[in-house]
């Protein structure tokens, strides 16, 4: 079988190209460095005739809110269309768990439109939704850092290996499309201050963590539920205190 990733090249799309062919199957890479831009369309019908599986875990250069919705809602559209012309039988897209629950998020709101391009079409799909990666553990740190000090909501945390998504990610596009979502989520649950402020002194940061349940997780305040998946969710198997990237080694 012909497997397409978009966004092949980069951090779980690399992974997943990887993991489809230890398989044996066929993985194509796109992306804008191999020739294919979902964005503008360029190279998108070649790359996606005669495959039988699209895999979609592309992500926007930019974050704010008007330029990722356009990218999301654009490349999601220009791909949708190919995958009808192509035949493809289905479209697997990784997003992001909660992203409903949390709508003052231009970021995630941009995925919700997302969904409701892939849910809409008429392509059989499965959308992959899973927890904070463990290789953005320091942005989100940054991102909640206010005059030298890290904010965090006292809320439930369940953060998870990019080789873990990438994994399942691949175990979606090789089945059968589910026509719905599946979660995944990390093999533990912290709660996210405690889990930061253990993370910080493990790598001498300085930076104190201070408990705040009205602290902002990327524009919005969190509910204990808001950033892990259902109970029964598939469930990662690296825990963070054994994922080699924890603690960054100097160059």
């Amino acid at each position: 079988m012909k497997f397409v990733v978009i966004g092949g090249t980069g951090l779980i799309g690399s992974q997943v190209v990887r993991g489809l062919r230890e398989r044996g199957h066929e993985a194509v890479a796109a992306a804008p460095s191999t020739g294919v831009n979902t964005l503008t369309g360029e190279g998108l019908a070649e790359a996606v005739t005669g495959a039988s599986v699209v895999v979609d875990v592309s992500n926007s250069p930019s974050f704010e809110d008007g330029p990722v919705l356009e990218f999301f809602a654009t490349s999601t559209r220009n791909l949708l269309a190919a995958e009808a012309v192509a035949g493809v039988g289905h479209h697997v897209v990784l997003s992001v768990v909660g992203a409903e629950g949390l709508p003052e998020s231009g970021y995630l709101r941009a995925k919700v439109a997302q969904h409701e391009l892939v849910e809409g079409s008429s392509t059989p799909f499965t959308i992959v939704q899973a927890t904070q990666f463990f290789e953005f553990v320091g942005g989100i740190a940054d991102s909640g850092t206010e005059d030298g000090v890290v904010r965090m909501a006292p809320v439930s945390f369940q953060p998870i290996a990019g080789e873990d998504v990438a994994r399942v990610v691949v175990e979606a596009a090789v089945a059968a499309p589910v026509n719905g979502r599946v979660e995944v989520g990390g093999p533990e649950r912290f709660r996210m201050d405690e889990f930061f402020r253990a993370v910080l002194a493990a790598r001498d940061d300085p930076r104190g963590v201070v408990t705040d349940p009205h602290a902002r997780y990327f524009g919005t305040e969190l509910t204990d539920r808001s950033l892990v998946p259902d109970d029964d969710a598939a469930r990662g198997e690296i825990r963070y205190r054994d994922w080699p990237g924890r603690v960054p080694t100097a160059e």
